[in-house]
C-alpha cells in the first residue's frame, strides 16, 4: 500500500512537471502582449523587428524561457527604466539567443551572440544599459548589426505609422 501510494505521488509529479514549460509558454503568451518596431540602423542601412516587450518584473524574470523557435524579425525588449546593469542568463532557454544591450544614447554597447541555450553564465554589458534586446541566435550577425550601431523603438523608430504606446525610445543622437 505505501509503495502503491509512493508511486502515484512520483505519478502525480512527473505530470504536473512535464507539463509546466507548456503552462509557463500560455501564461507568457497572455502577459506578453505588447509589441514594438524596432529599428536597427547600422552602415548597410535600417532592419525593422516587431518584439514583445517584457515590461513588469515577472515578464523580465519570464522572458524567453520555454520558447521553442524565434521569428526571424521577432524578438523581445527588455526596457530599463531608469537605466541599470544588467545580467541576462539563459536558464530554461531552449534556443540560441543574440542579447543586444543598447546604451542610453541608442548605441549597442555589448552583443552577446549565440548564447548557449541553458546556461547559467552571465551575459552582460557591464555598464548601465537603457535596454537588452533578444533576437534569434545568430540573427545579428546575419544582418551585420554591431557595437556602435543605432536603436530606436516604439513611434520613434516609424514615425510615419504613428504608434501609440508608452515605450517609445527616441535617442537624440540616433535621428
Amino acid at each position: 500500500m505505501i509503495r502503491l501510494s509512493a508511486l502515484l505521488t512520483l505519478g502525480l509529479l512527473a505530470a504536473c512537471s512535464s507539463s509546466e514549460p507548456a503552462a509557463q509558454n500560455s501564461a507568457q503568451a497572455q502577459t506578453v502582449a505588447t509589441t514594438l518596431p524596432v529599428v536597427i540602423t547600422t552602415t548597410k542601412g535600417a532592419h525593422r523587428f516587431d518584439v514583445e516587450v517584457a515590461q513588469t518584473p515577472d515578464q523580465q524574470a519570464q522572458g524567453l524561457m520555454f520558447r521553442k523557435s524565434l521569428a526571424d524579425d521577432g524578438g523581445m525588449l527588455f526596457p530599463m527604466d531608469p537605466p541599470r546593469t544588467a545580467s541576462f542568463w539563459m536558464k530554461n532557454t531552449l534556443i540560441p539567443l543574440d542579447m543586444i544591450f543598447i546604451r542610453t544614447d541608442g548605441t549597442i554597447a555589448f552583443i552577446g551572440a549565440n548564447t548557449v541555450p541553458y546556461s547559467r553564465e552571465p551575459v552582460s554589458a557591464g555598464i548601465p544599459v537603457a535596454a537588452v534586446l533578444e533576437l534569434r541566435g545568430g540573427r545579428a550577425g546575419e544582418l551585420g548589426i554591431g557595437e556602435g550601431d543605432r536603436v530606436a523603438w516604439g513611434g520613434c523608430a516609424v514615425p510615419g505609422e504613428k504608434r501609440v504606446t508608452d515605450v517609445n525610445f527616441c535617442p537624440a543622437s540616433a535621428r
